[in-house]
C-alpha cells in the first residue's frame, strides 16, 4: 500500500471511530446481536406514562354501605391515584366509618406496587345535594386525566377500574364509560323486598343489553360507577357555558351531562367487562320515588322547549332509546287496561269466547324474560323464577306503569317539586304518593262500570265488536316486537 493510501485509510478509520452516527459494517458472528439486545433492554427500562385517575365518592347517609364501597376501591387491581369521599347533608355515621379508611393504601399487583390515598371531606349542609358533592370533588382532581364517579352504595368487581381505564384510554373519542350495573342481590327478609330486587335486576339487565346491542353506546353514564375523561368534561363545560360539569337544575344530572358530552363530540359507552352492584330499593314507596324522579328528569330532557333552565332536546341521539321506552310503556299500559276492561265487559253480558291464540303473547313474554335472566353473568335462581313464573314480572310491570303515569302527570301539572327531597323522604318511610296510581285506577274502574251498566246491550255489543280487534292488533305488534328481541343475537354479551 502506498503511503498516501495508508494515510487516507487511517484518517477514515479515525473519522469513523470518532463519529457516533457512523458504524463499521461487521461480519456475522460479531457483537452486533449483543449490542441490539442491550439497546432493547435499555428502551424497555425507560419509564412509561401512566394515566392518572381521581375517584369521587359522594355520600349521603351511607353508613351501611360506605365501608364496603371503600374496601372495594382500595382492593382494586388498578388503584385510583386518589380517592375523595365527599360527605354531604348526612345525619348518620358515614363520616366516622369513612374516616377509618383515610390515609395511604398500597397494593401489589403482578409484582408492581401501587398506592392510593383516601381523603374524607364533610362539607356539611349542601343545598345542591349530590350535584354539589360531585362538583366539589371535581375541583379536587381537575388536573388528572380521568375522573371515576362512584356512588356511596356501589361495590364493583375487583378489576372494574382496570377494565374501565383500558377501554377509555384505547380511544380518544370516548368521553365516558359506564360499568355494567346490576342490583345487589344479598338476602332480604320478607316477600316484598326480594320481589322488588328481582324486578330491578331484570329491569337493569334488559336496559344494559339494549345498550350493548346498540354498539355499546350508552345513553346515560350513570353516576353509580362511571369513568370520565377530564378533557371531555372541560369541553362540555365550555360549550354549555358552565363553571361545573354537573348542574343542579336537572332531576337527572347524569343524563344531562351524558347529553352534553355527546354533543361535545365524544362517545358515551357502556363497558364490555367492568361490573358493579348497586344498592336497590326494597320498598314500593322508595322505588316509586326513585323511578318517578328518573322518569320525570328524562321527560324534561325529551320534551321540546324550555322549562326553567333545562332545555328539551327531543332529537338528541342519546334520547332515542328514552322515546322508545316511553312509547313501549304507553303501549303496555293501553294493552293491559283495554284487555281487562273488555274481558270484564264481555263476561258481564256472557259474550266472551276463549281463544288459545291469547296464550301466545304471555308465552313469548316468558321466553323473552327467561333469555334476559340467562344473559345475567351472576344470575340466581330467583332471577330465573321471576322470569318463568310470569306473574312476578307482570306485577312489576304494573308497578312501572304506575311510575310512568305519575311522572308524566307531574310533568304536565308544572308543579314545582323537589324530587330529590321526595326520594329521600320516601326512603325514610314517609309519604303516600306511591298510592296515587292505585287510587286513580279504582276511580277509573268505578266510572267505567257505572257507564257500562247504563248502556244499552246493542251499544255494549258494538263497543266489544270494535274494541277486541283493536286490542288484538296492538297485541300482535307487541308480540312481534318481543319475538324480534327474543331471536336477536346477543353476541356473547353478559349483563
Amino acid at each position: 500500500m502506498s503511503e498516501n493510501a495508508r494515510q487516507q485509510n487511517e484518517t477514515a478509520s479515525r473519522g469513523a471511530a470518532g463519529n457516533p452516527y457512523v458504524r463499521r459494517a461487521q461480519l456475522p458472528g460479531s457483537d452486533l446481536a449483543a449490542e441490539a439486545n442491550e439497546f432493547i433492554s435499555s428502551v424497555e427500562a425507560l419509564p412509561t406514562y401512566r394515566s392518572t385517575i381521581g375517584c369521587i365518592v359522594p355520600a349521603y347517609n351511607e353508613e351501611e354501605s360506605i365501608g364496603e364501597v371503600l374496601e372495594s376501591l382500595v382492593n382494586q387491581t388498578r388503584l385510583p391515584d386518589v380517592i375523595h369521599v365527599i360527605v354531604n347533608n348526612t345525619s348518620d355515621r358515614t363520616v366516622e366509618i369513612a374516616a377509618e379508611y383515610a390515609g395511604v393504601h398500597t397494593r401489589e399487583t403482578d409484582g408492581v406496587e401501587q398506592f392510593t390515598e383516601v381523603f374524607v371531606h364533610d362539607i356539611g349542609k349542601n343545598p345542591d345535594k349530590k350535584v354539589g358533592a360531585l362538583n366539589y370533588g371535581f375541583t379536587l382532581i381537575d388536573g388528572l386525566d380521568y375522573m371515576l364517579g362512584v356512588d356511596g352504595d356501589t361495590v364493583a368487581d375487583s378489576r372494574a377500574i382496570e377494565f374501565l381505564e383500558a377501554e377509555i384510554s384505547s380511544d380518544t373519542r370516548i368521553g365516558g364509560i359506564s360499568a355494567i350495573y346490576s342490583i345487589d342481590d344479598r338476602p332480604f327478609s320478607g316477600i316484598v323486598a326480594p320481589f322488588l330486587i328481582a324486578g330491578q335486576r331484570a329491569q337493569f339487565a334488559a336496559f344494559n343489553m339494549q345498550n350493548m346491542l346498540r354498539g355499546r353506546n350508552m345513553a346515560v353514564l350513570g353516576g353509580q360507577y362511571s369513568i370520565f375523561a377530564i378533557k371531555a368534561l372541560r369541553d362540555a363545560m365550555r360549550e354549555n357555558h358552565q363553571s361545573t360539569p354537573w348542574v343542579k337544575d336537572s332531576e337527572v344530572e347524569d343524563s344531562l351531562l351524558s347529553l352534553q358530552i355527546k354533543s361535545a363530540g365524544y362517545l358515551t359507552k357502556i363497558s364490555a367487562r367492568a361490573r358493579a352492584d348497586v344498592g336497590g330499593m326494597t320498598t314500593v314507596r322508595g322505588l316509586d320515588a326513585q323511578q318517578v324522579k328518573w322518569n320525570y328528569g328524562a321527560i324534561e330532557l325529551m320534551w321540546p322547549g324550555q322549562r326553567g333552565d333545562t332545555k328539551g332536546q327531543p332529537f338528541h341521539p342519546n334520547l332515542r332509546l328514552r322515546w322508545w321506552e316511553n312509547f313501549s310503556m304507553l303501549l303496555n299500559a293501553v294493552t293491559r287496561v283495554l284487555f281487562m276492561v273488555f274481558l270484564a265487559a264481555s263476561l258481564s253480558i256472557s259474550a266472551f269466547v276463549f281463544s288459545p291464540l291469547w296464550l301466545i303473547p304471555p308465552f313469548v313474554a316468558i321466553l323473552l324474560n327467561l333469555r334476559i335472566a340467562l344473559s345475567m353473568k351472576n344470575r340466581t335462581a330467583k332471577d330465573v323464577l321471576f322470569a318463568v313464573l310470569l306473574f312476578p314480572a307482570e306485577i312489576y310491570m304494573w308497578i312501572r306503569i304506575g311510575h310512568f303515569f305519575r311522572a308524566w302527570s307531574k310533568f304536565f301539572s308544572r308543579k314545582q317539586v323537589d324530587n330529590w327531597a321526595e326520594q329521600a323522604k320516601a326512603e325514610r318511610g314517609s309519604g303516600n304518593a306511591h298510592l296515587a296510581p292505585i287510587l286513580f285506577a279504582v276511580a277509573f274502574i268505578a266510572a267505567l262500570v257505572a257507564l257500562w251498566l247504563i248502556l244499552p246491550v246493542m251499544v255494549q255489543s258494538t263497543i266489544l265488536w270494535i274494541g277486541w280487534p283493536v286490542v288484538g292488533a296492538i297485541t300482535i305488534l307487541q308480540t312481534l316486537t318481543m319475538f324480534g328481541s327474543l331471536v336477536r343475537r346477543h353476541h356473547g354479551y353478559k349483563v
